[in-house]
This record gives structure tokens, sequence and C-alpha cells, in this order.
């Protein structure tokens, strides 16, 4: 059996009201999964979930980024059920408008697969990460256009120019062949963060080094893996803004500050150096 609606909330809603009871429920309601909803005349099958934080929107499109970067576009419109859950496992939910959908709040949304697009038949958040978003948007001086406007304009200037006054340099420092981040390493990371967010116009400049233990190969591969970690962590776990970040790149071996012909030397290069700098062109503005 097939149903034809505008609404597939209206086509699961009619499902269920015309199952009977008990004994062939369930297997009716395999059959009835089994099927493509047909929206606007176009036969919809199931999409896949889309997890992530609210990026844009334009007009009935949203954009959503995931954790990894990767971004979706879906498309709400008025079938869309858009809800918000709260208190004691999610129970306390209820429906929002569209204008609850807001950049910057995390969302789950499942969707359905159409030849235009991914259309949103469902999008579900925290009530209390609206409430964040809400008090982020209206507590701000500029608005969301006014805030990526400022943003370009900021990597506009900077982009082109190549001479930068430093304003100070932290080495965090690893073991042997690793990148993770010790305990100290994570502190002294945040503190240059908020350093570097005392300092006008200032941009974070990260670099990652080896020692003279290994092949090339691998050595450049580990410096830019400690490069990325201590990016990942300086924006995660620092609040540093990525658009403040200067392209991170490994160095391998070389540079060093130290050494290599003996431990203590090896230990001084392991690093990675994380620049605070500042474009001569806007120093001081």
């Amino acid at each position: 059996m097939k149903l034809t609606h505008k609404n597939p909330t209206f086509f699961a809603l009619s499902a269920l009201i015309a199952l009977p009871a008990a004994g062939a429920a369930s297997a009716q309601q395999q059959e009835m999964a089994d099927e493509d909803v047909t929206v606007y005349g176009e036969r919809l099958a199931e999409g896949p979930e889309v997890e992530g934080i609210i990026s844009a929107r334009s007009g009935e499109k949203i954009q959503i980024t995931a954790n990894d970067g990767t971004s979706t576009v879906v498309i709400v419109d008025d079938s869309t059920r858009i809800r918000g859950k709260g208190g004691l496992l999610g129970l306390n939910s209820k429906d929002r408008g569209v204008d609850a959908l807001l950049n910057g709040l995390p969302v789950k949304v499942e969707t359905l697969q159409a030849g235009y697009g991914l259309v949103a038949s469902e999008v579900a958040f925290k009530n209390d990460d609206l409430e964040m978003a809400s008090m982020i948007r209206n507590g701000t001086a500029q608005g969301f256009a006014e805030q990526t406007a400022a943003t370009d304009a900021l990597r506009g200037r900077m982009g082109d120019i190549d001479e930068y006054n430093m304003k100070g340099t932290t080495n965090v420092y690893f073991d042997t062949g690793m990148a993770n981040l010790s305990d100290r390493a994570q502190a002294d990371l945040c503190a240059t963060a908020q350093q570097a967010q005392a300092t006008d116009n200032a941009l974070l400049l990260v670099v990652g080094y080896t020692d003279s233990t290994g092949d090339y190969e691998f050595n450049q591969e580990l410096s830019e893996k400690r490069a990325s970690r201590v990016v990942n962590y300086l924006q995660q776990s620092c609040g540093w803004k990525p658009y403040r970040m200067l392209t991170p790149t490994g160095m391998a071996e070389a540079d060093p500050v130290a050494s290599n012909q003996t431990d203590q030397g090896k230990a001084q290069n392991r690093r990675v150096a994380v620049n605070i700098l500042v474009s001569k062109s806007v120093d001081g503005l």
C-alpha cells in the first residue's frame, strides 16, 4: 500500500491509525517501513542522521557542521518537526518553531533523501543548548552577519601581509615519538591563549618540531601531528577562534634549539612553538 501526502508526519500517523491491534501490527509496521514516503509527488527514502552545530541559515536551508569539520545542508519545511528536549532522560520535550534554529545550536537531524537535497523530518536539540544560543545571540553587540563581516575583514587584512611583530612564544614539549599533550602543556597552551586574547589583533602561528630520532618522513608526519594536536586543543579547550589561527606547519627536525647529540638537547627539540603575532600593518590599532 502506498500513500501520497505532503506531510511525512501525516503519513506516519495515518499508517499507525490504520493498523489493526496486536497480532498483525508488527508485521504491517515492518511492511510500511520498507516503503518510501511520497512528498510533493516525489518518493523520499530515509536519509542519514546529521549531528552537529548550526553554522549558517539561508531561507529554508540550514547548514550543520559536525565535529570533524564536514558540513551538510538540509531543508526545513512545514512538515519538519522541531523539538526541544529537557528534563530527566529528555522526557520534558515540546515542539518549537523554526525561529528556534539559531546559529551555534547543537542539533540532531533525522532526514529524508530527495532529488533536490536532504529534507529534515525532525530537528531535535536540548532546551539548555537553545537557551545558551539565545543568550549568546541576544547578548552580543554585533549580529551574526556583522560578526561574519568583521571576521572576513580581519582575515583579508592579514592574508596578504608577510611581516609580523612577535609578541611572545610558548613551547610545549613531547616524549619521543609521541604527540600527546601533558597536563603542563595543556595549562601552558590555555595561558598562551589568554595572553593572546588580551593582545589587540593577535594571531597564533603553531609550528611543530621533532628531534633527530627517526627518518625524515616519520619526523615530518610527527611534527605535523604535534602541531595539529596543539591547534585542536587551543580551539576546543582554550576557546581560541579558528579564524585567528595562521596555517599550522610541521618542520620535522629543522631549526633545533639545542644539540641533538644529547638527551637533554633532544628533549628541548621535541616541541611545538606557539607564536603570538600581530601584523605590522595593524599593530597598535
